[in-house]
């Protein structure tokens, strides 16, 4: 969970996902009110009723374990002059998920971006806005920086993929056993490829990853995938030259160490990330 910063009206605002959704610093963002104690800020917020309330209600309606026995003591004492509650107190006692205490190194308070933004609108109205609007550019950011990167993987895939199915049809398929559906013979050539590159064939992968859904080449970096292009087109060459596949899998394996030792760290893949 390592942590991302925007931002915002000239101060750093920390923010890192868990379970794919966003958690924002509002340790961070209680500095906009006191840069010396924002954990008071926090704390303060916290004491209203409207918070409180808030609070349950978003974790009613996102979280399963949400103690509501614990909850409704908060609820009742919140606003008086005598209540006094903490993030970690209010994390321990409900079971609540949308705030989260860490501590050490870029440690304190944060919230889900539902609640942040909450948060962010009882700091100050102009503030939030701002915090709205660089967390939205950072998401397009990195959206973009994703569908990119899907892009090239799945066209680098592509590349050459004609060819190498023309090859095993002409090469590969004996007449008398021609009826055996092509995606079965595309699999076993695909599991060399596989073997080749990642050391590992489509079944292997998915006995050492039974929590990964996809197979491995969703998991392989641009350089991996150059190469797998290269090899699909090798492949082709090697099938059209009688190679058994022992042989192409060790020819093809070497060409795969070779390549991939000749483009990591080359500038223009570094670019596609």
């Amino acid at each position: 969970m390592e942590n991302k910063k925007i931002e915002v009206k000239g101060m750093e605002i920390s923010l890192f996902q868990k379970n794919k959704d966003d958690y924002i610093s509002l340790t961070d963002i209680a500095r906009f009110k006191n840069q010396f104690e924002p954990k008071d800020i926090v704390k303060n917020w916290m004491r209203s009723k409207a918070t409180i309330e808030f609070l349950g209600i978003w974790e009613n309606l996102n979280n399963p374990d949400f103690k509501g026995v614990e909850f409704d003591p908060f609820r009742i004492e919140a606003g008086s002059n005598s209540f006094v509650l903490s993030p970690q107190r209010w994390i321990n006692k409900t079971g609540a998920i949308g705030l989260i205490s860490r501590s050490g190194k870029n440690g304190g308070t944060f919230a889900h971006k539902d609640i942040a933004f909450e948060f962010a609108s009882w700091i100050s109205p102009e503030f939030k806005l701002y915090l709205i609007k660089e967390f939205q550019r950072l998401k397009e950011t990195e959206n973009n920086q994703s569908s990119l990167s899907w892009d090239v993987k799945r066209e680098l895939a592509k590349v050459n993929y004609k060819i190498h199915t023309d090859a095993i049809k002409q090469n590969l398929i004996p007449l008398k056993i021609s009826n055996i559906p092509d995606k079965f013979i595309y699999a076993t050539e695909g599991d060399l490829l596989n073997k080749a590159l990642f050391n590992l064939t489509a079944k292997e992968w998915r006995e050492h990853n039974p929590d990964k859904e996809g197979n491995v080449r969703d998991y392989a970096t641009i350089e991996q995938l150059v190469v797998l292009c290269n090899l699909e087109s090798l492949n082709a060459v090697l099938i059209k030259r009688g190679l058994t596949p022992e042989h192409r899998l060790l020819e093809l394996n070497q060409i795969a160490i070779d390549q991939m030792k000749s483009i990591l760290g080359h500038p223009s893949l570094n670019k596609l990330k």
